[in-house]
């Protein structure tokens, strides 16, 4: 690895597999291995090695990194709350991304103790009969519920994403007013990426490009209440959205960010306000597998690099593919073209599923850059 770092990328959020262990088997889960997989997770060992890690490469950096602690089911790992409490000690911004349906009020307890700054909870739809369909479990919905409750009663900040396709798109503004009622701090929208087991569920539940377009606006509508944050995760064409309808200053300077807007710790794509681009892989996250390997993001099955062979700063500064997708500059077709490039990027991970290089074009964006013929 001898390729020179850019010098505007900084590491932000580094989302950790803790484990591939789960209690769900979703339908649009990214990992294709199961829970027989889970004695290959990394040992308490590995992950502090990690850990140090990424805190050394946070020290050389205006900002520490925000450390999702994801999987699988996270709360399935036994030392979960030492390596979070670990993390801490380091400096970093402990997060956990879980399905909710193991939060009972004895794993409250330890989960407000253990200091982490936000929670993340699935919530794929308004209603228990869309939540249960695409999580693959009836009853999972009261009990996701039953642990944003318990969460919300200890004051522990949640917020709630939601992966949308074409069967629960409708429930965007229900969730919304559902995840306001519940006290969450923040919903996250993710535009499902056909990867892992969402290549299956990319046959019918895709949407259409003009749907994706038409959930971005909705979304954009819903920001504009002002309610409380919004972020859109693999849909980074929502940051044209935004800046088209005036909610988020445009390439030219035109529109009015809403106050406030950009702050907090995302979970998702977006963080760090107008100077992020809607596609942050490898411009500031990074993916580490279960077993240590390094990818640009969950859904980008580009290999990088392992941490259990390579540190996390030689990997995130010198690897020729995350410095590539760093650069706007270098995207092909109608994204190359594109006056939003540097804060849209286009979805990198839908380009590599579509054409297997990703620096092609987004292919589900409608919008048509001017001079181009390309639909």
């Amino acid at each position: 690895m001898n390729h020179k770092s850019a010098p505007s990328r900084m590491l932000r959020l580094l989302f950790w597999e803790s484990t591939i262990q789960c209690n769900l088997t979703c339908a649009h889960c990214r990992r294709l291995e199961d829970n027989e997989a889970a004695p290959n997770d990394m040992s308490t060992d590995q992950a502090k090695t990690l850990i140090s890690q990424l805190a050394e490469l946070g020290h050389s950096q205006p900002m520490m990194p925000i450390m999702v602690f994801s999987g699988g089911e996270p709360l399935c790992r036994p030392d979960l709350f030492e390596l979070i409490a670990y993390a801490k000690e380091q400096g970093l911004i402990p997060a956990l991304a879980t399905n909710g349906t193991l939060i009972d009020e004895a794993m409250t307890d330890r989960i407000a103790a253990s200091g982490v700054e936000r929670v993340s909870i699935s919530l794929d739809g308004a209603t228990a009969e869309m939540h249960d369909h695409m999580r693959q479990l009836k009853g999972s919905f009261d009990q996701a519920v039953q642990g944003i409750t318990h969460l919300h009663n200890k004051g522990v900040p949640f917020q709630i994403n939601m992966t949308v396709t074409q069967h629960n798109r409708h429930q965007l503004t229900d969730l919304y007013e559902l995840a306001l009622s519940l006290g969450a701090v923040a919903v996250h929208p993710f535009m499902l990426v056909p990867v892992g087991c969402g290549v299956e569920l990319a046959e019918t539940d895709m949407m259409t490009p003009l749907q994706y377009e038409e959930s971005l606006k909705l979304i954009a509508d819903l920001e504009k209440r002002g309610d409380m944050e919004i972020k859109v995760t693999c849909g980074p064409h929502y940051e044209r959205v935004k800046r088209e309808v005036g909610l988020y200053p445009s390439v030219h300077g035109h529109g009015k960010a809403p106050a406030g807007h950009g702050h907090g710790h995302a979970h998702g794509q977006g963080q760090g306000g107008a100077s992020s681009r809607g596609c942050l892989a490898g411009m500031g996250v990074v993916f580490v597998g279960h077993q240590g390997e390094v990818f640009p993001c969950g859904y980008l099955p580009v290999l990088c690099g392992n941490v259990l062979e390579t540190s996390v700063s030689d990997i995130w500064n010198y690897s020729k593919d995350l410095v590539q997708l760093s650069d706007s500059d270098a995207l092909e077709g109608k994204c190359g073209a594109c006056g939003f490039r540097k804060v849209c990027g286009g979805c990198r991970a839908r380009a590599y599923a579509e054409t297997q290089n990703y620096l092609a074009e987004e292919p589900f964006c409608v919008y048509k850059p001017k001079g181009t013929h390309t639909s």
